[in-house]
């Protein structure tokens, strides 16, 4: 089983409208409603792949109701930490002339809610794989990723984390399964700018030197770059399609890659998960598995 844990999960209310007029009055032309957050876009794109997951985190008021319900009728099941206080948050995305962003800031995450999600995952097992991603809540302690991953170290459990900086390096020394950096985020890891594919696999060498199992550095517009646990390089290029959207083409990406990882043929695992990233570009959603074979084929 598959679990992915979302911290801060979301409702994403995306509104289409003519260019913005600050201070005045705006209409919208059209609005669509989409449930989120890193963890929980892993799991969207898992069940269109045929993966089953279980998605962890916390909810809270009447969006965490929403957001419980809008997943699981995605066919995702959901073990969600409900909250006594707050609400989820609701994120403003406006899409006019060029895109704004509004984020929520989400509710208070206490010890007695930490240490619910901590019961809960006491119950994955060896073979299970747990997914880390995005930044961490204000109300929670900054070593959170390294608090899950070291009550885990003693299960054979796969680690998948998408984080950036420290975030991400503190972790490697419980030897991940799998990180997913962009090329501008492993540069900054180290002080460098990184210019070449030769670059990038010298520095995702040294994540691997440090723990990592397997390093997917994506790379946008130039594809992704895999440094595999059996140390070999793997560079896929992109999909041919026009952008749509800018939200959770890196979370498919990780799901296609976990997907197709599970036989262990690293190269088929990153181009399913190029596939996916690039269907979720090219959609106003997340990527939906017509798409996602029609792209693959490309690769």
């Amino acid at each position: 089983m598959v679990y992915t844990v979302t911290f801060n999960p979301a409702v994403d209310y995306v509104v289409h409208t003519d260019e913005i007029a600050v201070g005045g009055v705006n209409r919208s032309k059209s609005e669509t409603i989409y449930f989120g957050g890193k963890g929980i876009n892993v799991s969207m794109v898992l069940s269109e792949l045929g993966v089953k997951s279980k998605a962890l985190g916390f909810v809270a008021g009447f969006t965490g109701d929403a957001i419980e319900k809008g997943v699981a009728e995605k066919g995702v099941e959901t073990d969600f930490v409900h909250l006594e206080n707050g609400f989820s948050r609701i994120n403003v995305k406006i899409k006019s002339g060029k895109e704004t962003e509004l984020n929520g800031q989400g509710p208070t995450i206490d010890d007695k809610a930490l240490n619910a999600l901590f019961e809960k995952l006491d119950k994955l097992s060896d073979g299970d794989t747990i997914v880390l991603a995005g930044s961490i809540p204000s109300s929670m302690p900054a070593d959170i990723y390294e608090k899950i991953l070291e009550r885990l170290q003693n299960k054979n459990v796969k680690a998948v984390v998408d984080a950036t900086k420290d975030l991400l390096l503190n972790v490697l020394k419980y030897k991940p399964f799998l990180i997913k950096p962009n090329n501008h985020e492993l540069g900054e890891m180290f002080g460098v700018t990184l210019k070449t594919n030769e670059q990038i696999a010298e520095y995702a060498q040294k994540l691997k030197d440090m723990g990592a199992r397997n390093v997917l550095v994506s790379m946008a517009g130039d594809g992704a770059l895999l440094l595999d646990e059996n140390g070999k390089t793997h560079v896929c290029g992109v999909c041919k399609g026009t952008v749509k959207n800018s939200v959770g083409a890196g979370d498919s990406m990780v799901a296609g890659f976990v997907a197709g990882s599970e036989n262990g043929d690293y190269e088929y695992a990153l181009k399913l998960g190029t596939a996916a990233g690039g269907a979720t570009a090219f959609s106003d959603g997340l990527a939906e598995k017509a798409l996602i074979d029609e792209l693959l084929k490309q690769l």
